[in-house]
């Protein structure tokens, strides 16, 4: 069993915040996989389903930012969960928007949510990280994290939402890397390679009979 945790503050009128991005990405993962209803559970909302093939548990704390570990801690000791199958997706400042960095264990960075964590925890849980770019000044930062996405950061915030509900499973499944991989590809397709034109064929073919004779 996996425990998947999306910071944010609860309540509508945080709804759009940079500050829940974790509940945006958590919501997307039920929504996209087919996990059941979310249910009043451990000072939070509660919902189960699989990915890869195992009972992974989605809980979004509704304990406010600064006490999202008591929520967690709670899910963790009832249903005896190891800290590496525990993972927490939120939202960082010291990343640009668009970026998304996944690690085990680290610091809080200044982030309430994960200090929280941690103190209840311990800091050896997996970490999705996801970019929400810093305002320049620190004393700016809390009005920052705690405003909407404006309407033009929206079309980016909503593919890296995809991005990782979508590639979550390999991250479930142990495979870090493939998971960064394929959330990369996501936000970043590859450009397709420009066809030839039909003078570009006719100098290939025409460069292919100049080498037989």
């Amino acid at each position: 069993m996996h425990l998947l945790v999306g910071l944010g503050n609860p309540g509508p009128s945080y709804a759009g915040h940079r500050h829940n991005l974790g509940f945006m990405v958590l919501d997307e993962i039920v929504r996209r996989h087919g996990f059941g209803p979310f249910r009043a559970r451990f000072r939070g909302r509660l919902a189960e389903g699989l990915l890869h093939g195992e009972k992974v548990l989605a809980l979004e704390p509704t304990t406010y930012m600064n006490e999202s570990g008591a929520s967690v801690g709670e899910a963790v000791r009832f249903y005896k969960i190891p800290l590496e199958r525990v993972i927490v997706l939120y939202d960082e400042i010291d990343l640009a928007p668009g970026k998304v960095r996944v690690k085990r264990g680290g610091g809080a960075g200044g982030h309430n949510g994960i200090r929280s964590l941690d103190s209840h925890l311990g800091k050896d849980y997996w970490r999705v990280r996801i970019g929400v770019g810093h305002p320049g000044e620190k004393h700016l930062v809390e009005r920052y994290v705690l405003s909407d996405f404006r309407k033009e950061e929206r079309p980016l915030v909503d593919k890296v939402v995809d991005a990782v509900a979508e590639a979550i499973p390999l991250l479930v499944a142990g495979q870090d890397g493939r998971f960064m991989n394929r959330v990369s590809t996501l936000i970043n397709p590859p450009r397709p390679k420009p066809k030839p034109t039909a003078g570009d064929e006719e100098q290939t073919n025409t460069g292919a009979d100049g080498d037989g004779l």
